[in-house]
């Protein structure tokens, strides 16, 4: 038996523990994913079980470790539950995959339709009207979400944006990069931080790529693992940060929308009210965060750490956020 057989045949166990006998795994096949996390479209044949499922996994020996960043799929599957109890749009997880199985760590979701691309949900026509939809859509989600009591659930660990912007400082000191625009973004960052509020749990990571979105709007928040207890501003600042607008710069929430929308919906969901001008600094952090991600990403190429393209590529974007920081700043000097 090949290792991909007795992988299908481990999996459909788990899926006859979960539905009963009469299901079958018709296909199981890898739809993306690095070396450390695989998303699996399932495919069963039977009754009384979904047409599809989608598996999410890290291999035996891949599992989030207690000094990464990321909180472990077991822990992902616990908040997606806990999201969906508060209301927001997930992904019904139907299995959590136990040590005993043989499959891995991670957990089984049903599968939503809809895209994650952004330049479709950016420009394609079908879309259009999801894009009217999305800023209250998004403001109405993340209020559920940093409503979420995660005070249960093992790793989730507590990141301010003061301390991001130390974290960040630190890693970019390591690279021994020189690049004076990020030099000037953290001594702004740090002379102008606000004034922090309570932590909240905060999704880590909201925007274009890590939501499914149908031809009405948002149809689940997907990609949990940097959930954190942090500031609720930051949230609404990453969807705003340039890079994760696709292009279409005009639009400051994800390149669909302007924040207003967003905001409103998110206070009158029982989140707080804020400004387009509290979401500033976040922005800020957004960009100067990211820029420094890229040069990582690329040193990891440079170094033959990973060789790929998609590193080299990503690599490159760091003149983008240089770009988008000088613009920023410039902002601020006129405000």
């Amino acid at each position: 038996m090949s290792e991909k057989q007795e992988f299908d045949s481990r999996l459909q166990a788990v899926l006859r523990r979960v539905y009963g006998e009469q299901i079958a795994l018709a296909s199981a096949n890898r739809l993306s994913g690095g070396a450390s996390q695989e998303t699996w479209l399932l495919t069963l044949s039977g009754t009384g079980a979904p047409d599809t499922l989608i598996l999410r996994r890290a291999p035996e020996g891949m599992e989030a470790t207690d000094d990464s960043r990321a909180i472990g799929l077991p822990n992902e599957a616990r908040l997606i539950r806990k999201a969906a109890a508060t209301g927001v749009a997930v992904p019904e997880v139907v299995h959590v995959l136990e040590p005993d199985e043989g499959v891995g760590e991670g957990f089984i979701m049903s599968r939503v339709e809809g895209e994650t691309i952004a330049r479709r949900i950016l420009r394609d026509d079908e879309y259009a009207k999801a894009r009217e939809h999305l800023p209250a859509q998004c403001g109405r989600a993340l209020a559920g979400i940093h409503r979420i009591d995660g005070s249960d659930v093992p790793r989730i660990r507590e990141s301010t944006g003061l301390a991001q912007v130390e974290q960040y400082e630190q890693t970019y000191q390591e690279i021994g990069v020189c690049r004076p625009i990020f030099d000037l973004a953290i001594v702004w960052l740090k002379e102008n931080a606000p004034k922090p509020l309570a932590p909240l749990l905060v999704h880590g990571d909201f925007r274009l790529g890590n939501i499914m979105v149908d031809e009405q709007g948002l149809a689940a928040v997907l990609d949990w693992e940097l959930a954190h207890y942090g500031d609720p501003r930051e949230d609404i600042g990453w969807m705003c940060t340039n890079s994760w607008r696709f292009g279409q710069s005009e639009k400051r929430l994800g390149g669909f929308g302007d924040v207003e929308p967003l905001l409103e919906a998110y206070a009158e969901a029982g989140g707080a009210e804020f400004t387009p001008r509290d979401i500033d600094w976040w922005d800020m952090l957004g960009s100067m965060k990211w820029g420094i991600m890229c040069m990582g990403m690329y040193e990891t190429f440079r170094s033959g750490a990973d060789a790929s393209v998609e590193r080299a590529a990503i690599g490159r974007r760091v003149s983008e956020t240089e770009m988008d920081l000088v613009n920023l700043l410039e902002g601020q000097r006129h405000a």
